[in-house]
Parts: structure tokens; C-alpha cells; sequence
């Protein structure tokens, strides 16, 4: 019997390796799920996804006005611009399936998040979420994140430590959202 693999060291460099190359691999029962930084040519699978979730799951909850301009606003040409102009999306791959996004405005501000309606309860919201934070904080030493949540996503973010900051309220755009925040303690460092 094959002693148990010992995760200390040359693991944590490969894993540091593996993240400044933006490309991690988490293993999940049976598959692994890879989280990788987008590329313009992913804008138009990012849409699909983008839109079926939104569907099912904001959209009934919007008024109509709202969710038409919400979804122009997931469109691929607009997703293509915004990767093409810097900002960071980051995708979850289980296998060759896109199953989540996140995307970070200012390393600050998450003004995307989405699992796959199939995909959803098996961690991979989590990991997505640990991905795209650890890179704002690599990134900007962020220490505060804000996001503007749809009702049916608040429960998510209250279990991955936002709170919110006021009561559901209709966002410029349209949306009716609740504004939540999270702040991380500040590190401390080791004593001589």
C-alpha cells in the first residue's frame, strides 16, 4: 500500500507556480475543476453561460426593463471588449464545460458571478469565488470587496463572509439588488 502523498513544500510551489500562470487545477470527485483567466475568444461561451443562468435564476425576480438591459450587458461584444480592455474573468472548467464565471472590477468589486444551474452545490461557487479573491489580492493587496446582489444570490454571499450594507434597493442599472460587502483582517506578520 502507496504511503499517502505529503502535501508540504515543492506542493505549495507548484500550487504558487500553477496560480501565477493563472491556471489552477482543483481536484473534485472524479473530475477536477480548472479555473483559468479568460481570453477574448472565450466571451461568446461566457454569454451562453452568463445568460441561462441569469435566466433561470435573476430574471424572475427583475422587472422586465431591467433584465432586458442586464442581458445586453452580458453580451459576447461587450464581454470581448471588457477582456480585450483588462478586466479579469476568471472560468471554471469541469472537463471541456465552462460551468462558472467570476469577474472583478477595480480588484475590488465583483460585478460577475455564475455557476451553471447543473453545477451548482458541488463547491465549485467557493472555489471560484477563493480564485478570484486570492487574485485581487496578489493583484492590489485588496482587503475590502463590495458586490451588488440579486435576491437569489444573497445566501451564497452571506455564506462566503459578505454582509450586507443596506436593504435591497434598485441599482442605477435597474436591477433590484442588495449591496454587500466583505472586509478581510489584515495579515499579520511573523515576530522576529
Amino acid at each position: 500500500m502507496k504511503a499517502p502523498l505529503k502535501r508540504g513544500f515543492f506542493h505549495a510551489l507548484i500550487l504558487a507556480t500553477l496560480e501565477a500562470l493563472h491556471y489552477v487545477d482543483f481536484p473534485m470527485s472524479g473530475q477536477v475543476l480548472r479555473i483559468r483567466l479568460a481570453r477574448p475568444e472565450d466571451a461568446p461561451a461566457v454569454a451562453i453561460l452568463i445568460r441561462r443562468v441569469v435566466r433561470q435564476w435573476v430574471l424572475p425576480d427583475q422587472s422586465r426593463k431591467a433584465g432586458k438591459a442586464f442581458i445586453s450587458r452580458v453580451a459576447t461584444t461587450f464581454l470581448r471588449e471588457k477582456i480585450v480592455q483588462g478586466q479579469r474573468l476568471h472560468l471554471a472548467y469541469l472537463g471541456d464545460v465552462l460551468v462558472g464565471v467570476s469577474g472583478m472590477r477595480d480588484d475590488c468589486h465583483l460585478v460577475h458571478f455564475f455557476v451553471g444551474t447543473r453545477y451548482q452545490g458541488r463547491g465549485i461557487a467557493r472555489r471560484l469565488w477563493e480564485r478570484t479573491m486570492r487574485d485581487a489580492i496578489r493583484r492590489a493587496g485588496t482587503r475590502r470587496f463590495t458586490l451588488n446582489a440579486t435576491r437569489c444570490a444573497v445566501p451564497v454571499y452571506l455564506r462566503f463572509g459578505f454582509r450586507a450594507t443596506g436593504p435591497e434597493q434598485v441599482a442605477h442599472h435597474g436591477l433590484r439588488v442588495t449591496p454587500m460587502k466583505m472586509i478581510l483582517p489584515v495579515a499579520r506578520g511573523k515576530r522576529a
